[in-house]
């Protein structure tokens, strides 16, 4: 088997999508469109794409699954720096000596992803 699609439940799938469309550089599907309740943000091959779906209930916990990304073309403190403008929260910060650690976001519906050094 092949991985397709990390799929993530959320209020405004389109609206999510392309923040994180935004965040990786990759493309939201050209048949999606805002008010759709899946959008898919395809990934290069073979990659698995991002698959938002939208659910009913909100978040209450934290997620038992995350994604770690490792910076590409810029550092991990620039690619930080890059999500909060595009409209993500510093969860936690693990950044240590030397270049060292990681920073833990949410995204803008609060699903946590970490953001690693090169």
């Amino acid at each position: 088997m092949r991985l397709r699609h990390v799929t993530v439940d959320c209020a405004d799938p389109y609206q999510l999508a392309t923040f994180w469309s935004r965040l990786t550089g990759w493309p939201v599907s050209g048949i999606d469109q805002p008010g759709d309740d899946e959008v898919l943000v395809e990934a290069p091959d073979p990659v698995p794409g991002l698959l938002f779906v939208r659910v009913a209930e909100p978040r209450t916990v934290k997620n038992r699954v995350h994604l770690d990304w490792k910076p590409d073309g810029r550092s991990r403190d620039e690619e930080v720096d890059r999500a909060v403008d595009l409209g993500a929260t510093i969860h936690e910060d693990h950044r240590g000596p030397e270049d060292r650690g990681w920073v833990t976001l949410r995204d803008p519906e609060g699903n946590e992803f970490c953001i690693e050094r090169q």
